[in-house]
């Protein structure tokens, strides 16, 4: 497995220390030392990176901006945010405004490679599944408003397209959607979703989910509810 890895990191003995086992694992990388750096070398070339390491602390711009302007480039780039910050509340924003996985430093570099393994493993699976010639219009799902192909990786509400969800936003409105009215613990989710190498927070499914909500609610969908102190659960059965 090639990678092509744009790390974004300020203190050199870090990056020094990851280049080091990137090397070991045979990736590149190009090194960016400050937000704006960041943004520039990704905007020039956005198709050149297969994952991106970005740390929150960043000088010129922090973290959390970069992640918000990357993604307005690229909804599905892999981003992995790393932090010395340990609070729940930076966690759930660095996910919320788009980050895939969330390591918090000082961290073992060998987990560290497992995770992106793990998360490149799953985009390359969906990018397949996107780029395969598929003229069938069948859907997996369909409910009373939602169309849902797997295949496609296409999201249909009352056959207007749900544009711009992330490979974690789709793979949780899959999960919810094909038993509606279930209801779904966090720790459901994160088994079902992000399976058993992920190592997070339960509240790195309420971050996601918020941003799927968002995403569905542009067309109107107001198809996930809160079921408090429990989880989350589909329903479209009372959509208007």
């Amino acid at each position: 497995m090639s990678l092509r890895i744009l790390m974004v990191e300020d203190d050199n003995s870090v990056a020094e220390m990851m280049g080091m086992f990137f090397k070991k694992e045979g990736w590149q990388q190009d090194i960016a030392v400050d937000g704006v750096e960041a943004v520039d070398m990704f905007k020039e070339n956005a198709d050149k990176y297969d994952l991106i390491t970005l740390d929150l602390n960043l000088p010129k711009k922090d973290g959390i901006q970069v992640a918000k302007e990357v993604r307005a480039i690229s909804p599905t780039v892999p981003i992995i945010m790393l932090t010395a910050r340990g609070s729940e509340s930076d966690q759930v924003l660095g996910l919320g405004i788009g980050a895939d996985e969330y390591v918090t430093k000082p961290f073992s570099p060998i987990a560290l490679i497992a995770r992106i393994k793990a998360l490149h493993r799953r985009v390359m699976m969906e990018e397949d599944v996107q780029t395969q010639e598929n003229n069938n219009q069948e859907y997996e799902i369909q409910t009373a408003h939602l169309k849902i192909s797997k295949d496609r990786r296409e999201v249909l509400f009352d056959d207007q397209l749900v544009v711009d969800l992330t490979p974690k936003e789709f793979d949780l409105l899959y999960t919810m959607a094909q038993k509606p009215k279930q209801v779904f613990s966090r720790d459901q989710l994160l088994d079902l979703v992000w399976g058993y190498e992920y190592y997070g927070e339960e509240r790195t499914v309420d971050a996601h989910i918020k941003k799927l909500r968002q995403k569905l609610e542009k067309v109107g969908a107001k198809v996930i509810q809160t079921v408090w102190g429990v989880g989350y659960k589909f329903d479209d059965s009372q959509v208007k």
